[in-house]
């Protein structure tokens, strides 16, 4: 079995295509990882050069651009280069090195919602003790949560990752274009029950619990929303929860599926779509959607934007 376990590399087989759609498929991905570069680069820039938004709302939603370039780099460069007819193999320690910060950033992601869904709970339903509530000692701490949790979970599913055994044909052949947990636990020839049991833990924690926890704090800000007598306060308030809400909502919908397929039954060909929303397409479209729901944003970027004209 030691020498089972002696993998050099694995190669990616996502996106086995003929020439004319691969012309088509490397500008569309590089498109999106210019997008999701320069969109999320602008937000921090626009934020952090406005005092008027150095706020709970916008701290975390810096976080979430950080997090947002972080996810879309541990994948995107290596599809481009397979796309634009590069080798398909990646080494055994970069297919882990992939996984774990994909993993990490997945994982912040889910608990940074749960940390937006509860800025926006204290915001409008407690906006008295708001200003004490998400000071900044509080608002430092939930980050560092976030991160800490994230880099936590995703250390311990790859710590039993490296722990396997590969077999099978050589080379080893990963059914995605990125290293990912459920297609390379189909790889696997020892037992991967362990991995299977924390991978529950871990979506029940990170998925389910957090999903639970936002669902139940936007629910009790509507239900605030709903009561508030003035239409220009509804508005007001509906506005700066709308763009989180279909973030999330996008979000979730292509995570949840993945991370709560076993290795048994992961399926390549949906498990590949969805990965690529999650993973190139949600970290352009973030940007884009805070910027056009937000005219705070708006404003911002658009002093950014001439400052850059000016020294251009």
């Amino acid at each position: 079995m030691s020498n089972l376990s002696q993998v050099v590399e694995f190669e990616l087989c996502g996106f086995q295509v003929g020439p004319r759609l691969r012309g088509l498929l490397l500008p569309l991905f590089l498109v999106f990882y210019a997008l999701a570069l320069g969109g999320n680069t602008l937000i921090v820039t626009a934020i952090a050069l406005s005092s008027a938004l150095h706020t709970p709302m916008y701290f975390f939603l810096v976080n979430l651009s950080v997090l947002d370039v972080a996810c879309a780099s541990a994948v995107v460069p290596k599809l481009l280069a397979v796309l634009a007819g590069g080798p398909a193999g990646i080494s055994y320690g970069g297919c882990m090195a992939q996984m774990f910060f994909l993993s990490w950033t997945v994982a912040s992601e889910v608990l940074l919602f749960t940390a937006m869904a509860l800025d926006r709970y204290m915001a409008i339903c407690h906006p008295l003790r708001y200003g004490t509530l998400m000071r900044p000692a509080v608002c430092g701490a939930l980050a560092t949560g976030v991160w800490a949790l994230g880099g936590l979970g995703s250390g311990i599913n790859t710590g039993l990752m490296l722990r396997l055994a590969f077999c099978g044909p050589r080379p080893h052949r990963v059914q995605h274009f990125f290293c990912e947990i459920p297609p390379l636990l189909q790889l696997a020839c020892s037992s991967t029950r362990l991995n299977d049991i924390m991978a529950v833990v871990a979506d029940f924690f990170f998925a389910v619990l957090n999903f639970l926890l936002t669902v139940a704090s936007y629910g009790c800000v509507i239900a605030a929303i709903l009561r508030m007598r003035s239409a220009e306060g509804q508005r007001r308030a509906f506005s700066t929860c709308s763009s989180h809400l279909l973030v999330v909502s996008l979000y979730y919908s292509t995570v949840i599926y993945t991370y709560l397929s076993p290795g048994s039954r992961y399926a390549p060909g949906p498990g590949r779509v969805l990965a690529v929303l999650y993973s190139v397409v949600n970290p352009a479209l973030n940007p884009l959607i805070y910027s056009l729901r937000n005219k705070d944003v708006k404003a911002a970027l658009r002093r950014v934007c001439a400052l850059l004209a000016q020294k251009l």
